[in-house]
């Protein structure tokens, strides 16, 4: 991990937010392992204002996190507060995106909220803080470790109503994020395009979302607009094909067999999928998924 900074701008007004306190989120009473406190710079969000978590991989392309901005700043000018995890790449695009929308955003952290992580999320940090607020339920100080990750990501699921995850590797903190919100009855939705995005649309634990107010229609009690995937014609993604492979090796003949795909075009998305590290080829012509570890 790279070296983390103390940040000063808000730990003086850092304060500790025990269960008993009325401030207390209730969404994380939703836990089966509820925090005993958190450390909160800032503010928590209010109960009264409608809160969308927006996850993604922190190596994102451009077009993914031009995209979480937008939806961002979208779903800000409506009075939403958006939550994600002050990490580079989609969690930055989101944060940015609310503050230009003019709304609160909160980041949750992996770390102490006195510690910038990454470094340079200083002037970011300093303005979540000033505009909504930095939540964590490690003490003050307490340095970002990899292991602290999967428990931060449980608690951002818990403080939202709805999860938006944009791009994702296979293994990753944004799947956590949609798993943990998925067993609350929290909907989850995702944008289709990336394998691990792909990978929940295809095993219908997510909703397909092209537009920012299908997330505003679900926390206005209308319609979810979309149905969960996948339709037949979409058996080929690479979501998909990983999906099963997930479930064992599989040879291409096998996998062609089973989803009912023409061997060429099996043939052709693993090559993708090995030489984007998703799959290795085993002994007897067998794949197996590897998957990239990310936070």
């Amino acid at each position: 991990m790279q070296n983390s900074t103390l940040f000063s701008g808000e730990s003086r007004d850092a304060r500790c937010v025990f269960q008993s306190d009325p401030a207390f989120p209730a969404g994380l009473f939703r836990l089966s392992r509820p925090p005993k406190a958190l450390w909160v710079a800032g503010n928590l969000p209010a109960e009264s204002v409608k809160r969308v978590v927006i996850v993604g991989a922190r190596d994102a392309t451009g077009a993914a996190c031009a995209k979480a901005r937008d939806m961002a700043e979208r779903l800000s000018k409506t009075g939403m507060a958006v939550l994600s995890g002050g990490a580079f790449g989609i969690d930055a695009a989101a944060h940015e995106g609310a503050l230009a929308g003019g709304s609160p955003t909160y980041a949750v952290l992996g770390c102490g909220v006195d510690v910038v992580y990454p470094d340079r999320h200083a002037a970011l940090f300093s303005r979540i803080g000033q505009r909504g607020g930095l939540i964590s339920e490690f003490p003050l100080g307490t340095p970002p470790r990899a292991r602290q990750f999967p428990s931060r990501n449980r608690i951002l699921a818990a403080l939202g109503e709805a999860v938006i995850v944009v791009q994702a590797a296979i293994r990753s903190g944004s799947l956590i994020t949609a798993k943990e919100a998925t067993a609350m009855g929290i909907p989850v939705y995702a944008v289709p395009g990336s394998a691990g995005t792909d990978m929940l649309l295809a095993g219908r634990r997510a909703y397909p979302i092209f537009r920012s107010d299908q997330v505003l229609d679900t926390l206005m009690g209308k319609s979810r607009g979309a149905e969960r995937l996948v339709p037949d014609h979409a058996v080929h993604t690479m979501g998909t094909l990983l999906t099963v492979l997930a479930e064992g090796m599989g040879t291409p003949e096998g996998l062609s067999s089973r989803l009912g795909q023409p061997l060429s075009s099996i043939l052709a998305l693993l090559a993708e999928a090995e030489l984007e590290g998703f799959v290795r080829r085993a002994g007897g012509n067998h794949y197996e998924v590897i998957g990239r570890a990310s936070c």
